[in-house]
């Protein structure tokens, strides 16, 4: 959808963003972007404004604490917005405060344990199971501190620890543990009397399993040194104080191989807006459908978490995953610009996102074959916390094939062929890395 401020000659400049033409905020930028006609020629404050060869402008103007007055001309059209910057007022820091040391139990499964106090970020260190017995002996802001060792300390949301429920007070006692070699797995068990809080380190060679028993000693840490191919992935299960800790070699063959594809947004969540006033969530799909078929002519099992504009939860998005014991998991996105820099044109190009260390070689194969095949520039291989590649037990990537905003980026998505190449570049890059 165009938002369109005021009565337009059919030859002036249209805006899709900024959607308001005052507004009070607290952002150090503000985008402006849309579609001038081929004719007119844009500034915005007496700033030339480059427009791309489909009309496609943006552009972002630093803004001054207090009023601010933003004047966009053309030939055809002037507009005038006014934003008042408030400046957010700090909070002081606080510090983390000791507690009496006393047992807490987990609400729910897949609860993070974090290496900081904070609600975000790649601070996750491990995803406690309901039902865990753990000690805290600190507090800060909306955490518990969690006592794992004298040499290792985590931090949990207060809100997902139960205290009054009935805490078993018996001290963990350790029963067995157990390893088992299949031809494309290792499966190690680690039991308890009850359930215990874990953390695992992903290594060069090896991961390391960590179980953390503080009620009976300081030192009380039991560690299962498991080794890993070179393409993998892992899972962890709880039940009534067993572990399982189960790592999986990747198929050598993209046959033997299920692969999900996930088009990212759908339906009321149309992702980010483009130049030109394209959703995000469409182009998304279109690649998306292309890989579908380009992997199953290759023969992959395929599966899809939408096949047409629907909305489907993150979680929804990883449970298609799971159910499917999927190998591979590939998000298909167009990146979007939030509160940017002076040089909005810098912001182009495909960039892929993977959170654990097994999905680090796919998303670095992915940047070279999506580029090389979309003729898009190289924008790096970074770590994010998105959900949908937060779960170990597949190989995920986040693919952000261009950038919605950026003009350049707009004439490459908007034309005829780009889902394709897009599609090929993912399929190509799926093929190298499962056969290397």
């Amino acid at each position: 959808m165009l938002f369109v401020s005021g009565m337009l000659s059919c030859n002036a400049f249209e805006l899709v963003f900024p959607v308001e033409k005052e507004a009070v905020v607290t952002s150090e930028y503000v985008l402006f972007a849309g579609k001038a006609n081929n004719s007119e020629m844009i500034t915005i404050n007496n700033e030339r404004v480059y427009t791309a060869s489909n009309g496609a402008f943006a552009h972002s103007v630093k803004l001054k604490d207090g009023e601010n007055r933003v004047v966009v001309r053309s030939n055809f059209n002037t507009q005038v917005y006014k934003f008042c910057k408030k400046v957010p007022i700090s909070k002081a820091s606080e510090e983390a405060a000791d507690i009496q040391r006393h047992a807490v139990v987990v609400k729910n499964d897949n609860t993070p344990l974090r290496s900081t106090p904070v609600d975000g970020g790649l601070n996750r260190i491990s995803h406690l199971f309901k039902g865990t017995t753990i000690l805290i002996d600190g507090s800060k802001g909306e955490f518990y501190r969690v006592y794992l060792s004298k040499d290792k300390t985590g931090w949990i949301a207060k809100k997902d620890v139960d205290e009054d429920c009935g805490i078993n007070s018996d001290v963990a006692s350790f029963i067995n543990m157990d390893s088992q070699k299949f031809k494309n797995a290792v499966i190690q068990t680690i039991s308890f009397t009850k359930n215990l809080p874990y953390t695992v380190e992903d290594l060069d060679k090896e991961i390391l399993f960590k179980v953390y028993n503080p009620e009976l000693s300081d030192t009380s840490v039991y560690t299962l040194n498991i080794p890993k191919p070179e393409k993998y992935f892992y899972s962890v299960t709880l039940k009534d104080g067993l572990y399982t800790f189960k790592v999986c070699e990747i198929p050598k063959a993209l046959e033997d191989c299920t692969i999900v594809i996930d088009a990212g947004h759908g339906g009321a969540e149309k992702g980010a807006m483009g130049c030109l006033g394209d959703a995000e969530k469409d182009i998304n799909l279109k690649i998306a459908l292309e890989l579908q078929k380009l992997l199953k002519n290759m023969g992959a099992n395929v599966i899809m978490t939408r096949e047409c504009d629907g909305t489907i939860s993150l979680n929804d998005r990883i449970k298609i995953a799971h159910e499917n014991d999927a190998d591979i998991f590939v998000s298909i996105h167009l990146n979007s610009i939030g509160d940017v820099p002076i040089n909005i044109h810098k912001n182009k190009g495909t960039s892929v996102y993977y959170y654990n260390r097994n999905s680090r070689k796919l998303a670095e194969i992915l940047e070279k074959s999506v580029t090389k095949s979309a003729g898009t520039r190289k924008d790096g291989v970074r770590t994010a916390s998105f959900a949908v590649i937060r779960p170990a037990n597949f190989v995920g990537v986040l693919v952000e094939a261009a950038y919605m905003i950026n003009p350049s980026d707009t004439v490459l998505y908007k034309s005829n062929n780009f889902a394709y190449n897009a599609a090929k570049g993912i399929a190509d890059g799926i093929v190298d890395f499962v056969n290397k």
